[in-house]
């Protein structure tokens, strides 16, 4: 018997979670999409087994249906879900950063011999849609799952076992621990960097020496500035709570290191910096996360004509894939500064062992 699953929003993660489905055995996966044209590419780029306008063909006799939909539409979504005739068992599941809110939905409608249980993929990409999908996204990334009080623990078993294709690992939560926790390890600092960067602009709009020089490192540590203002403002809504108290410790934070400099205390300065370092160094590495980690090695390269190409076509033919290219410095009495991000540690590794070959100077 084939075990039908049905993904609602075929994007980056809706495609990449098809990808991971599509073509083991027992296993069909259908994409709803809105558009003929973006049914026609699912297909196309063999993202889905198939795909279809109708949002009721896509659930109905659906065994498994993900729903990966912004934050903001889930709701919706769910609602539309409850009052179609689904079959019996079916397993409703969704990839939203934020979880109390959607299982509240969820325990509120009758969803009549249908499990829904709330899930979240802890990976992405600085790319999005359907075209940077992947099977491999989620490999080594924690997959959160938070079923609420009563779903039959076969249920959630069922849809455990198939996320074992994702390569991911399966964390079990409540929802509301959730939202606290991804609220501080991800939401407050998406939060800091906007208003970081805000900062720095007013300064800039007096003095344009503030954008000149943050070119580099600044850049570097606030690049999750740039994430979705759409997306960010349904997450933040949706986990309001949770944000409001963050903020509130994290102000508090600040205050602290106020009152330091306020004292000249040169000791407890560096404690701060020493309690921070401590926890720091014993975070996992190197391991997925909402985060995008980005692998990044530094070249030293001559200002010679077509430089550039010559070394990207070097990784291309092995078989390497670049994610982005930055000169830091490039001046004619100086070798300039080529910066190779990669979205994988083993591309990184393979980059440096080849350019090592070619008698580049390489830092990791």
């Amino acid at each position: 018997m084939t075990t039908k699953i049905a993904i609602f929003g075929v994007g980056l993660i809706g495609g990449s979670l098809a990808l991971c489905f599509k073509g083991r055995e027992g296993l069909s996966v259908v994409g709803h999409a809105h558009r003929p044209e973006s049914a026609e590419k699912y297909v196309s780029r063999g993202v889905v087994d198939s795909a279809t306008l109708s949002f009721e063909e896509a659930a109905l006799d659906a065994d498994f249906i993900f729903l990966c939909v912004p934050v903001g539409m889930l709701e919706d979504y769910l609602l539309r879900l409850s009052k179609l005739p689904l079959k019996k068992g079916c397993i409703i599941t969704d990839v939203g950063s934020t979880k109390a809110s959607i299982a509240e939905c969820a325990s509120s409608l009758d969803l009549q011999d249908v499990h829904f249980i709330g899930g979240h993929p802890m990976a992405g990409s600085e790319r999005s849609g359907v075209e940077a999908a992947s099977s491999l996204l989620f490999e080594n990334a924690y997959y959160v799952l938070t079923p609420p009080p009563g779903v039959p623990e076969e249920a959630y078993e069922s849809l455990k076992a198939l996320l074992v294709h994702t390569r991911a690992q399966i964390v079990r939560l409540d929802p509301q621990r959730h939202d606290e926790i991804v609220g501080a390890i991800s939401h407050l600092p998406h939060i800091i960097a906007v208003a970081l960067v805000n900062q720095v602009h007013g300064y800039d709009s007096g003095d344009s020496l503030y954008s000149t020089l943050a070119a580099g490192g600044f850049r570097d540590i606030t690049r999750i500035a740039s994430s979705e203002p759409v997306i960010w403002r349904d997450i933040l809504l949706n986990n309001r709570e949770v944000m409001l108290k963050l903020l509130k410790d994290w102000n508090e934070e600040v205050s602290s290191f106020v009152q330091l400099l306020e004292n000249a205390d040169g000791e407890g300065i560096e404690e701060a910096f020493k309690e921070a370092n401590g926890f720091r160094g014993k975070l996992p590495e190197r391991r997925k996360g909402m985060i995008t980690p980005l692998f990044d090695l530094h070249i030293d390269v001559p200002d010679h004509p077509g430089i550039i190409g010559r070394i990207a076509t070097e990784l291309g033919d092995q078989g390497i894939n670049l994610s982005n290219v930055q000169i830091i410095e490039s001046r004619e009495d100086v070798p300039g500064i080529m910066r190779l991000s990669f979205r994988q540690e083993c591309d990184m590794e393979r980059a440096k062992a080849l350019l090592q070959r070619r008698d580049y100077t390489v830092y990791v």
